[in-house]
């Protein structure tokens, strides 16, 4: 059909979170309607090199894979142009929008983000400074701090310093939560409890960034919301992660025999859900985010609240926490997928109204 509107979906990279990017945008590409959307997959190897993944292949199959023997595509900057070499020679694909589904660095800290900007590509999520903020968990607690918005305790090592135990768990407490600054799905995430476990956290997480954070422990409940818009954005309802283990790793979120369970919506007294509510839209507006994210919280036994972090390109695997959000609000997986891709048409329309030039 003529009027069709062509997406192209982003997937795989150069992340660790690679794999995990290919079962989300699985789901995303299973359920966009073919009667609307022409349909390019773009997959991204481990090397960054980008291929055009045969789309029917993909719906007959239960998972994506990205061959070496996929047709290489390259751009032009200045042309939102992808230069797709096949056997039979060069075809040139123009997409109307870009739908990356890249968990984790070189997808979500921005790096593609500029590239589509270059290109003059409107694409689905946050902009370029919104990706930074939300990816770097150091620079996006000093912004939240700067807001006004809660937050636990914590403190920034770069590879060049020597870490000082003592000192970490005087500031901090027992346990302590060691993370990569820029990762994602809790990779690279330890639990420490004594220096020798601080000491080998922080070796393993300096193994995925040269910038880690070293997290206070917030003992409550892990609260999550998931939110919706451009310059008006809505949050669902909470829901509540229960957890199989001391934390919500890597296996508890995708391992196929984690005991972690979903609450949807959370149990919580009204007055509390609409403090959530309200929390998850202040701290999306100051990340400068849009079209889509996911805020994550703990709520303790005296009910105070605390920001965790946020998700710019959240999970859309079976049991990621923002699609079934907003299912249970009755936007359902199709519908929210043209939202997400009407939201990013509608913020790259109103950014060509800017002047570029004096």
């Amino acid at each position: 059909m003529a009027n069709k509107i062509t997406v192209a979906v982003f997937f795989g990279g150069k992340s660790a979170e690679h794999d995990v990017s290919l079962v989300s945008a699985y789901n995303i590409i299973k359920a966009l309607d073919k009667n609307a959307y022409e349909i390019l997959p773009v997959g991204i190897d481990r090397n960054g090199t980008w291929h055009l993944v045969d789309l029917f292949t993909i719906l007959n199959s239960l998972s994506i894979e990205i061959k070496n023997t996929d047709p290489v595509i390259s751009i032009i900057p200045g042309k939102k142009e992808f230069n797709v070499y096949e056997k039979s020679g060069i075809t040139r694909l123009v997409p109307d929008v870009a739908f990356p589904v890249l968990h984790g660095p070189f997808g979500e800290d921005g790096s593609i983000q500029g590239i589509f900007r270059h290109i003059d590509l409107p694409f689905v999520g946050a902009d370029v400074a919104g990706s930074v903020l939300g990816m770097d968990k150091d620079i996006m607690k000093r912004i939240l701090l700067q807001a006004e918005i809660p937050i636990g305790k914590f403190i920034t090592l770069s590879h060049y310093e020597k870490p000082d135990p003592e000192d970490i768990f005087a500031k901090l407490g027992s346990p302590v939560f060691v993370k990569p600054a820029n990762m994602g799905s809790s990779i690279g995430v330890s639990r420490a409890d004594d220096a020798a476990s601080l000491l080998k956290s922080i070796d393993t997480a300096f193994k995925y960034d040269t910038k880690i954070v070293l997290e206070q422990a917030i003992i409550g409940r892990e609260i999550e919301c998931s939110v919706l818009g451009n310059e008006n954005p809505e949050s669902t309802a909470p829901g509540e992660i229960v957890l199989g283990s001391k934390f919500y790793s890597y296996e508890e979120k995708y391992d196929g025999s984690s005991k972690a369970e979903l609450i949807i919506p959370a149990k919580l007294p009204e007055e509390l859900i609409r403090a959530v509510k309200d929390l998850a839209v202040k701290t999306y507006r100051a990340l400068e985010c849009a079209g889509f994210a996911r805020v994550d919280f703990f709520i303790t036994d005296d009910d105070k609240i605390y920001i965790n972090e946020i998700n710019t390109l959240p999970g859309f695997t079976s049991i990621s926490m923002y699609p079934k959000l907003w299912e249970n609000e009755g936007l359902k997986t199709p519908e929210l997928l043209n939202r997400l891709i009407q939201l990013a048409r509608e913020r790259f329309d109103l950014e060509k109204k800017l002047k570029k030039t004096l």
